[in-house]
């Protein structure tokens, strides 16, 4: 299985303040997609992350995909299907663009 890592060399940081937007807007069943939450920084390239992709980050410390989505399961409620093809797509482009790397 492969096992995801953060690039250390990866910058980065999560704003508190839209964070918290982006929560109160999702108990209260609005959508926090358009909500930067967090912000990456690697070789001139910056990529502003949402909730999700700022939860599925924060996950990328030597887990499986599975165990991304498991976990993520239990914060945001989606269905497992859909959730596991967004989580596939986010890494495959976070891995293209050199923020992580898979490993055994």
């Amino acid at each position: 299985m492969r096992r995801i890592q953060r690039n250390p060399d990866v910058l980065w940081r999560e704003e508190d303040e839209q964070r918290d937007q982006a929560r109160n807007a999702l108990e209260q069943g609005d959508d926090a997609e358009d909500i930067a939450t967090s912000l990456l920084f690697n070789n001139g390239v910056m990529l502003s992350l949402n909730i999700l992709g700022t939860e599925i980050w924060k996950l990328c410390d030597g887990r499986t995909t599975e165990e991304i989505v498991a976990e993520l399961l239990t914060c945001f409620e989606v269905e497992e299907d859909e959730l596991s093809a967004d989580v596939t797509a986010f890494l495959n482009e976070l891995a293209t663009k050199g923020f992580i790397r898979y490993g055994e």
